[in-house]
């Protein structure tokens, strides 16, 4: 059973890019990816990565604050609270909404990137055309990396 209060990276993948807290994708991966970094089960996971940091940027939270928060042991839901109150600039709905629906759709924007990422595409799961936005990359990375076949 996974224990999502303190999970391990190294046998289960975080939850989804596309799980939503508080209409804010990717924050329930992030709190997986932070309370496993606490207990030193982060595995072969980034916190901060590059996807992190986008949320980072636009809450204006810091990155080593929210691991000092989720080291405290709180909920989701508390963490949410304690996300809702330290945004700055603080955040209306209707841009957490837009936000989260560009981050949904974000797929590589240069040749550069089309590249690593067809690259990926290629050893994850070859012949796949069917994986355009970087959420599409994670959720096929995470499920082939945990034994999953492409």
């Amino acid at each position: 059973m996974i224990n999502h209060s303190a999970p391990d990276l190294t046998q289960h993948p975080p939850r989804s890019p596309r799980v939503k807290l508080g209409g804010f994708v990717h924050l329930p991966r992030l709190l997986d990816k932070a309370r496993a970094a606490a207990s030193g089960k982060l595995g072969e996971f980034i916190y901060p990565c590059p996807l992190d940091n986008r949320f980072f940027a636009f809450t204006g939270i810091n990155a080593d604050a929210l691991l000092s928060e989720a080291k405290s042991g709180k909920s989701d839901t508390e963490m949410l609270a304690w996300v809702m109150g330290a945004l700055s600039p603080k955040r209306q709905p209707w841009e957490i909404q837009a936000w989260s629906d560009y981050l949904t759709a974000l797929s590589p924007g240069d040749i550069q990137r089309h590249k690593v990422f067809a690259e990926h595409i290629e050893k994850l799961g070859p012949g796949r055309d069917d994986i355009v936005t970087y959420f599409d990359r994670l959720d096929l990375d995470d499920y082939v990396s945990y034994g999953g076949k492409g």
